[in-house]
């Protein structure tokens, strides 16, 4: 329990410290520049175009985000979010976060419904079905727990990169690590490592059962390059039945929006 608590101590402390220098850096920029202070204060969570990181959300094109009032994602920058990563940013002044806010719209005004192709309904039985997707990940309140949950994942994911997540291991952004350990009894466990410390490691088995290992006691940790996750979804898979299973996941997601063109792309 004290290292539980200890690893939201250094949580916490790693969000004061965004803060701290956020503050820092942006104190010689124009009070009303909001693209270069959000590129200084906000790009290490939300990506420096806002489309998001595995940190935080996307900011500029989440439906839910284009829904809520100025005032309420002013309140929101200004005071954080508890419970979470979002550290309050009120140091920085009301004329710095409102140019903030001012930006953050004008990105959200830039971009576009994206048309996906696919059908959605089959993406889904292929999700929960025959494609297997939902044995290791979660969607809303289904599916499983040993890979990366997918309920969010179109809001930070546009289609073209998520069908190549699918098919390409390179192309994959999860950073969960798989590990086979072996214990001073010489039994061996293989499976997630969900948190590691200097003296200590929690893994996940792929049976879900949660186990805790002091480092010292371990005679051998053996880590795999690769992720769990099949290789071969661009053979098992018709080039349809890909556009069909992103299509679900952009839909069930609230995807990523496309940005819009501007005439000088289309000369």
């Amino acid at each position: 329990m004290k290292w539980i608590f200890g690893r939201t101590a250094m949580w916490m402390w790693a969000t004061f410290a965004v803060a701290t220098m956020a503050y820092a850096a942006v104190q010689d920029l124009p009070e009303g520049d909001g693209k270069k202070i959000l590129q200084t204060a906000c790009t290490a969570c939300h990506g420096l175009d806002g489309s998001g990181t595995q940190r935080a959300p996307n900011i500029a094109a989440n439906d839910r985000l284009q829904r809520i009032s100025s005032a309420d994602i002013l309140r929101i920058v200004s005071q954080g979010v508890p419970g979470t990563g979002m550290p309050g940013f009120s140091s920085l002044g009301e004329a710095r976060l409102k140019a903030v806010v001012a930006y953050v719209r004008d990105l959200q005004g830039k971009t576009t419904a994206t048309s996906v192709p696919g059908d959605p309904k089959r993406g889904r039985q292929l999700f929960f079905g025959t494609a297997g997707c939902s044995s290791c990940h979660a969607l809303g309140a289904r599916g499983g727990f040993i890979g990366p949950d997918l309920t969010a994942y179109a809001q930070t994911h546009p289609a073209e990169r998520m069908k190549a997540a699918i098919i390409d291991r390179t192309a994959r952004d999860s950073k969960f690590e798989v590990a086979t350990l072996a214990g001073a009894d010489g039994q061996k466990y293989r499976g997630i490592v969900r948190n590691e410390d200097n003296f200590s490691l929690q893994l996940q088995s792929l049976d879900g059962s949660f186990h805790f290992f002091s480092k010292a006691g371990l005679k051998h940790i053996e880590r795999e390059p690769a992720s769990l996750m099949p290789s071969d979804y661009g053979l098992k898979l018709t080039p349809g039945e890909l556009d069909d299973l992103v299509s679900f996941l952009h839909d069930a997601g609230g995807g990523v929006k496309a940005p819009e063109k501007k005439e000088d792309d289309e000369q």
